[in-house]
């Protein structure tokens, strides 16, 4: 079986747990993720900076996380114009975020623009269908086609506009993984613990199932920031993520 591109489909190498695991920092200001931070002590090495928080922080909370040693992946998820698009690339690349994600559905000129515009300074990762989406939902904005269709339909997209990163659901990361090989990177938001309320996320999956399926990296929020030991909650799931067979 053969990528895209027509190279042979392989399995992404293995890392360690705590190179896969990205905690969701969704707090309104600094001072509460840095605590969050400071209370997981080296935990978790990627940390994601979403739209709240980046608008509120801005590149100096980055700066921060960059002088601790963590990685970021700075989640705007940007959906303009092309050209718009592309100068906001341009201008978060130089942040040092390591990853940064655009929506699949701003179209091919668009993707390639983002592509284009992040040189190797940072890896643009293409969001297929928002994991608080399920057919209902997607049929609401005039999509008839299945989660799982309308992810493939997008990440093809991407792929052919020069990205090669992807987040999509646990549920979708199989059969990206199976198409794709180990030529792209696979983040999966929409972590829950068996023992987890899904909360407002409708297509989830568990630590141990989405690496068994091909996750690169997994962003998990709630189920450690607002655990009572965030630290201790951590650790429970990097050792489910350890944990793929059997």
């Amino acid at each position: 079986m053969t990528a895209p591109g027509g190279t042979p489909r392989q399995m992404a190498p293995p890392i360690s747990a705590a190179d896969q695991l990205i905690v969701a920092l969704d707090f309104p200001d600094a001072g509460s993720a840095l605590s969050l931070v400071e209370r997981l002590d080296g935990i978790a090495r990627w940390y994601k900076v979403g739209l709240e928080l980046y608008i509120a922080e801005g590149n100096a909370l980055l700066a921060s996380l960059r002088a601790r040693g963590y990685s970021v992946f700075l989640d705007l998820k940007l959906h303009d114009i092309p050209q718009t698009v592309a100068s906001a690339v341009r201008s978060a690349s130089r942040s040092g975020a390591e990853m940064l994600t655009v929506h699949a559905c701003g179209g091919p000129e668009m993707l390639t623009a983002s592509a284009d515009a992040a040189g190797d300074r940072t890896r643009i990762l293409a969001v297929t269908v928002l994991t608080s989406m399920d057919e209902p939902q997607l049929a609401a904005v005039g999509t008839t086609r299945s989660p799982a269709a309308q992810v493939e339909l997008l990440a093809e997209l991407a792929f052919a506009a020069g990205i090669r990163g992807f987040v999509a659901s646990p549920q979708e990361v199989g059969s990206l993984r199976r198409h794709f090989g180990a030529e792209v990177t696979l983040v999966a938001p929409g972590i829950r613990p068996l023992s987890s309320d899904p909360g407002d996320q409708k297509r989830v999956g568990s630590p141990r199932s989405a690496i068994a399926e091909g996750a690169n990296y997994l962003v998990v929020g709630r189920p450690i920031t607002r655990a009572a030991d965030p630290a201790a909650a951590a650790k429970a799931i990097l050792m489910e993520m350890e944990t793929t067979s059997g």
